[in-house]
């Protein structure tokens, strides 16, 4: 028995997938992220508040974003690619935000935050992080804008 005409080939990802190739790599980095941003705040916030209330507050805000990143990669369906777009603008923003901010008053950060100094405590990934996540959204935006343009042409042909 031979498959429908509409069904991809047995192993094809789908097509509205962020789950594949480089997007599991994205996926297990926002979700590393997610743990250590969100730990380290919990952390800190429960045992010295005190000392940088401003830096916690913003690691506990950095681990909400990179947590709806990694949920929304995950998922990859088209609103949860629209949420993904919405966190790693909202990160790309905070980290330039921050990074200035902790450079320009660095009193204002006794300890540092994930975005703070640009993410130079983590490598400068929290920087490069979010840019990569655009990318990869942006390519899954087209590629499925060209397939269903041509599910739609084909669709014509053969009702002409």
């Amino acid at each position: 028995m031979s498959e429908p005409a509409g069904s991809p080939e047995p192993g094809a990802a789908r097509p509205d997938s962020t789950r594949t190739g480089p997007g599991r790599l994205l996926i297990a980095v926002y979700g590393l992220f997610a743990l250590a941003a969100t730990a380290r705040a919990a952390v800190q916030i429960a045992t010295k508040f005190d000392h940088a209330p401003v830096a916690y507050l913003l690691s506990a805000f950095a681990g909400v974003v990179y947590i709806l990143a990694t949920i929304t990669l995950a998922v990859g369906s088209p609103a949860a690619r629209r949420i993904a777009v919405v966190s790693c603008s909202v990160e790309l923003i905070g980290v330039i935000a921050i990074g200035t901010w902790s450079v320009a008053d660095p009193a204002t950060f006794p300890d540092a935050t994930v975005w703070s100094g640009y993410g130079s405590g983590y490598g400068f990934v929290p920087l490069v992080l979010p840019v990569f996540g655009l990318l990869w959204l942006r390519r899954w935006a087209r590629r499925t804008d060209s397939q269903r343009t041509i599910v739609t042409s084909a669709g014509r042909r053969g009702t002409e």
